[in-house]
């Protein structure tokens, strides 16, 4: 149930739950470092911390816009999952090989990011219970049993296939034919990882700015409004924000994704779930859906509303449009029937980086000292750590500090593409493309049919997105 007493934006619901941060300074002038990081999310302080780690005497600068993780860090769903956007056309330019690589990287990043976050004690509520992702009609069981074939190629042999029976003993999803699991996957919290992170790496001696935009990327140069900061290394760490850059509207599309919160549930309410695992929870619909069972016992689901706003936009704190807080408590309903009236505490969105291609990416330009990551297409939680630690081990490289390592040969590493279409061309394709998509689930739903909706791979090939 949706009413006056739901929070819109305010960020996020983490945020809400758990406090913004205290303001850190701007930058005060003209400073040098050795490195400087733009970007205070997951990729920008996973990198700062791990280089700092890896070569302690570093001076290292964080430039932060508004305050770190105050995009798509402090507002995503709470999946740390071992998804990574673009490995089947990462298979096709460098082999199955190169691939299955790429994929046992991320396998371990999950590991990685619970690993250091205990280490640093940060407390964001990770519980390892893995990712289950259900079908709901003959087509999205067709697709979810083609992907559980496709990960198993790619080396997943721990993954999981159930029917309708042992899909409900897990979570009861109404409708559920069948679903996939990983052990790949966790929950978390995911503002009191990123806050805990930047405290982590002020501890080690790094120095972050916030309320500092930087608003012009050059070799050895970042330009904020306050001052420059020169470093032989300038990283972009922007993600759904590498538009406000300038020459970098048309780099990534910031894609608009938007999560409702409940109020917590009461133990009878569990009992007609299920959900004792704490997995992670997704499904096969085109215009897919991802949720968590959060550390308080609520429901926290997330999906695509405005998908795209012109111009590369971005959203004003986390508002979202009440029709789509109605359609995300409308789609919980739909999964879970016995929650008709539950209230929803709070409504918030969020943008990601979505290359022309979908393939997300880490890149260091050794011509320039320029690298950049990102392009995780709503997969970030994890694969901004592994991306983190790639961008290090590239730059120990270019400095002749270490060689080459298992992570720099990845074939997502210096990946280039193409920009995407400038506007009106761009609204007008993804606006068409979620329609397309949202026409699609309507259409599976309805035939009962295994076969993917026509339309809907039509999108994914005129998209890029497969």
């Amino acid at each position: 149930m949706t009413g006056g007493n739901t929070v819109n934006g305010g960020i996020s619901f983490w945020y809400a739950q758990d406090g913004l941060p205290v303001p850190r300074e701007p930058l005060p002038g003209d400073a040098a470092a050795d490195v400087c990081i733009v970007g205070g999310g997951y990729t920008g302080l996973w990198t700062a911390y791990y280089l700092k780690k890896a070569v302690p005497f570093l001076n290292i600068t964080v430039l932060e816009a508004r305050f770190c993780g105050y995009g798509a860090s402090g507002r995503n769903g709470g999946w740390l999952y071992n998804g990574i956007a673009g490995r089947d056309r990462y298979a096709r330019l460098h082999g199955h090989d190169a691939a299955v690589r790429l994929q046992r990287a991320m396998n371990d990043t999950v590991a990685e990011v619970v690993r250091a976050a205990a280490e640093e004690n940060i407390d964001a509520g990770v519980h390892r219970g893995g990712v289950l992702e259900v079908a709901r009609t003959p087509a999205q069981a067709a697709r979810l049993r083609a992907f559980h074939a496709a990960e198993a190629a790619f080396g997943e042999t721990d993954r999981a296939l159930y029917g309708a029976r042992a899909t409900a003993d897990r979570v009861r999803v109404a409708g559920a034919v069948c679903s996939t699991w990983t052990p790949h996957g966790a929950r978390l919290q995911p503002a009191k990882l990123v806050k805990g992170l930047a405290e982590a790496v002020e501890a080690l001696g790094v120095t972050i700015h916030e309320s500092t935009p930087v608003t012009e990327i050059r070799p050895k140069h970042a330009v904020t409004p306050y001052g420059t900061v020169r470093a032989p290394y300038v990283l972009r760490c922007t993600e759904g924000f590498t538009a406000t850059v300038k020459g970098r509207r048309r780099e990534w599309l910031p894609m608009n994704s938007s999560m409702i919160a409940t109020e917590p549930l009461s133990a009878s309410r569990w009992e007609t779930l299920g959900w004792e695992g704490r997995e992670t929870l997704g499904d096969f619909a085109h215009a897919y859906i991802y949720a968590q069972r959060t550390a308080d016992d609520r429901i926290a689901i997330g999906g695509r509303g405005v998908p795209y706003r012109y111009g590369s936009r971005t959203d004003n704190d986390g508002s979202t449009r009440p029709a789509t807080v109605r359609a995300l408590h409308e789609m919980l309903i739909r999964l879970f029937p016995t929650l008709a009236g539950v209230r929803v505490d709070h409504a918030w969105s969020g943008v990601l980086g979505v290359p022309r291609d979908w393939c997300a990416t880490v890149t260091l330009d050794r011509s320039t000292g320029l690298g950049w990551a990102g392009g995780y297409v709503g997969s970030g939680v994890a694969t901004a750590n592994l991306a983190a630690r790639t961008l290090r081990d590239l730059i120990q490289q270019d400095s002749g500090q270490a060689g080459e390592t298992e992570l720099t040969t990845l074939p997502w590493v210096n990946h280039r593409v193409r920009r995407w279409e400038p506007e009106p061309l761009r609204w007008l394709g993804v606006q068409a493309m979620y329609a397309a998509y949202r026409g699609a689930d309507r259409r599976e739903s309805l035939a009962r049919t295994a076969e993917t909706d026509r339309v809907a791979s039509l999108a994914d090939r005129i998209s890029g997105r497969h």
